[in-house]
């Protein structure tokens, strides 16, 4: 069995896709497949000569998670790792996702989709809140503002820059957690600790100053369960296929709300899909077989 990983291209988060698509190249090694890399930076021309393999999409942001690496590889009738185009697609649009989950009752934060024009005459603008572009990852375009009445243009501008479009979203005061979801089935909790008089930004995501805490020290056993059915609930509600992990916060009252649901997380060593995993029982090497289990079998293959 042959597989294509794909990683890098030219998002903002290309670093982190060469990143994540270096871990899973070695698991695809240690799990005893033969492996191809590839960096789309260069377009996705290359992907109609190949032949007989699975693809393992390892891309984050656009040109990887909104469903346009997936349109090609649809395209090709190439099998493939994730989310179909059309539910990536959704699911990068911080806003369509609200509204999807917002129609079937699930618990959402209070935000609206804005331009740079009307931002600031939104009431949310006035309280504590984030701003984030409305189609992202990594926490990348993300700017948390605690006080409304200084807020820095310069930082604003750079969420913007990133997209025409931004959430502006309440900012939650709880516990930040986030569930990973494999084939269907929701994986150990993840507490996130950001530094002391920091946040979990893009930043402290990855310079290893934020606790990544698994199980979750913070949440009993039964609102961790919670949690978990209501991340199934989130991927089995959006489409999700094979991978997701959604982002939540509880808040001091108990109530769980979801922030967004990402379906190509990230797998670099320092990633929580991973370390969900690793709680599990699940390593890397054994987490590929699985991939590829669940694509032989969505795509009838021997």
């Amino acid at each position: 069995m042959r597989i294509l990983v794909l990683g890098g291209g030219n998002s903002p988060e290309r670093d982190v896709s060469l990143r994540s698509s270096a871990s899973v190249a070695e698991a695809v090694v240690q799990a005893g497949f033969d492996c191809e890399r590839a960096d789309t930076a260069d377009g996705l021309d290359f992907l109609k000569n190949v032949k007989e393999a699975i693809v393992f999409p390892i891309l984050h942001g656009a040109e990887g998670e909104d469903g346009g690496v997936q349109k090609v590889l649809e395209t090709l009738s190439l099998p493939y790792l994730g989310s179909t185009s059309e539910v990536s697609r959704v699911c990068f649009d911080k806003d369509l996702t609200r509204d999807r989950l917002k129609d079937v009752g699930i618990k959402v934060a209070e935000g609206v989709s804005v331009t740079a024009e009307t931002y600031k005459s939104q009431p949310l603008a006035n309280k504590p809140h984030v701003l984030k572009a409305q189609r992202g990852g990594s926490s990348i375009g993300t700017y948390i503002v605690r006080d409304p009445s200084s807020i820095d243009d310069k930082k604003v501008q750079e969420v913007f820059d990133l997209d025409s479009q931004a959430i502006l979203e309440e900012l939650i005061e709880g516990i930040e957690i986030t569930v990973p979801v494999l084939d269907q089935k929701a994986l150990p909790v993840i507490e996130i600790v950001p530094p002391e008089d920091g946040e979990f930004d893009y930043e402290n995501k990855y310079n290893g100053k934020s606790q990544e805490l698994c199980p979750s020290p913070s949440l009993s056993q039964a609102k961790q369960i919670e949690a978990q059915t209501i991340a199934e609930k989130v991927h089995a509600i959006l489409g999700c296929r094979h991978l997701s992990r959604v982002d939540m916060f509880v808040r001091s009252n108990g109530e769980i709300v979801v922030l967004e649901a990402n379906t190509i997380p990230g797998m670099t060593p320092q990633s929580l899909y991973p370390l969900s995993a690793r709680t599990a029982g699940i390593s890397m090497a054994e987490l590929v077989k699985r991939f590829v289990d669940m694509i032989k079998r969505d795509y009838n293959l021997n």
